[in-house]
């Protein structure tokens, strides 16, 4: 009985500082500058055979401290290093750190990691980047706050993302703090400010141009800002216009990691958020229906990511940069849920409410038994087996082709 009242608590808590306006908040300078028109290109979905996705060897890593752990391997690594910029879809443990409500330092979150332990990662497992580390022949990325600050504990890579995250710094202020897309850039800046003190400016630069930077960040511009109208913003910007903001200010972010000398850059799209638990509940999706007009922005903001990426590479020599449309792999496991074995597509496998839709998962009793059969984790993000498969995508296209100009594979091989 004490449980349940701890957790009802908890819930309430929560949903009533997720679901507040924050009208104190002010409207961002960002948006007060006037965005060019870009016309997006076409899009199109294949559909390809599923088959297994990567079992990489067991780790021992978590958020709180630097990846140790050794992996078994035959050949040297593909890129020297694997650095992470973005949002609670790449969070391996920022937030840990942090003052916030958007932390997943709790069971269920981790129960069928490697250790079985939480990390931090909004997951009941890996996320995305910790399968693209095991095929570059890395170890898992540690957080920017987990790890000792030692050049040798970042030499692998590091991961900046933190949950809430944003491209608007205010993204998502009403969970607490949180790490935005211009302080998550100057992390990465004092680090490599760290790597020439240590190892001379040539050797830094060497190993920063011949990694790989993944980029995922975006949504929560829609899901903290834009979708619960803080400071009036939809009576100001219509959402192409809005579209248009976000991804003009992250073509200036990447052409700000250009001139710090990155050249491989894997830029992610965004997910389709309309068919998340969280929506459907809240849109009341009677038989779970995706919210059409939430996804129809998603997909012009792909659609306009997708024109910068191709404009940006050739504008910026020497780059290497990719755009994968997520929205596409995850639409095709959606319509193709059987393909892939998966037999429950619109409740989350933690969390209350209708479509467990209503609350975050805050307490182990509420975690499903087998999120395996599941596509979603909680109320916004995808279970890990999910995750194998949008990396497997990311990699090679093994599933659905959702990369462009190519695939990351191609891209360090």
């Amino acid at each position: 009985m004490a449980m349940s009242v701890v957790v009802s608590l908890i819930s309430i808590l929560v949903a009533s500082t997720i679901f507040s306006q924050p009208n104190a908040m002010s409207f961002p300078q960002e948006l007060l500058s006037t965005i060019g028109t870009a016309v997006p290109p076409s899009s199109s979905t294949s559909l390809s055979p599923a088959t297994s996705s990567i079992l990489g060897p067991p780790f021992s890593n978590t958020s709180l401290s630097p990846a140790t752990s050794s992996v078994p391997r035959t050949a040297p690594p593909l890129v020297p290093a694997l650095f992470v910029i973005g949002d609670s879809s790449v969070d391996c443990g920022t937030n840990n750190f942090l003052g916030t409500l958007a932390r997943a330092d709790r069971l269920p979150y981790g129960r069928d990691f490697d250790t079985h332990r939480p990390t931090g990662r909004f997951c009941n497992g890996r996320i995305p980047v910790d399968y693209l580390a095991l095929r570059l022949g890395l170890p898992f990325v540690p957080s920017y706050l987990g790890q000792a600050g030692t050049v040798e504990d970042m030499t692998h890579g590091v991961n900046y993302a933190s949950a809430g995250a944003g491209v608007i710094f205010s993204s998502g202020s009403e969970l607490g703090q949180h790490i935005s897309l211009t302080q998550q850039i100057q992390q990465f800046t004092d680090t490599y400010q760290q790597f020439i003190l240590s190892m001379g400016e040539l050797a830094a630069t060497d190993l920063i141009s011949n990694s790989v930077f993944y980029i995922s960040i975006g949504i929560n511009d829609y899901i903290h800002y834009y979708l619960i109208n803080v400071s009036n913003v939809q009576d100001l910007y219509l959402p192409w216009s809005f579209n248009e903001f976000l991804a003009s200010t992250i073509r200036e972010e990447l052409k700000n990691l250009y001139n710090l000398n990155v050249r491989r850059m894997v830029v992610v799209g965004l997910a389709p958020i309309g068919c998340a638990p969280h929506y459907l509940w809240r849109y009341r999706s009677n038989n779970g229906e995706c919210v059409e007009e939430i996804n129809d922005m998603v997909m012009e903001f792909n659609f306009v990511m997708r024109y910068i990426i191709d404009e940006l590479s050739q504008g910026l020599p020497n780059s290497n940069i990719i755009f994968c449309d997520v929205f596409e792999g995850s639409m095709d496991i959606i319509k193709n849920h059987k393909r892939y074995g998966f037999n429950v597509t619109t409740d989350a496998c933690c969390g209350l409410g209708k479509y467990n839709g209503w609350i975050m998962c805050i307490s182990e009793e509420m975690a499903c038994s087998n999120a395996s059969n599941h596509i979603w984790w909680d109320q916004f993000h995808p279970t890990d087996a999910v995750n194998a498969i949008l990396a497997d995508n990311v990699w090679n296209g093994l599933h659905t082709n959702m990369c462009y100009p190519m695939n990351l594979e191609d891209m360090v091989t």
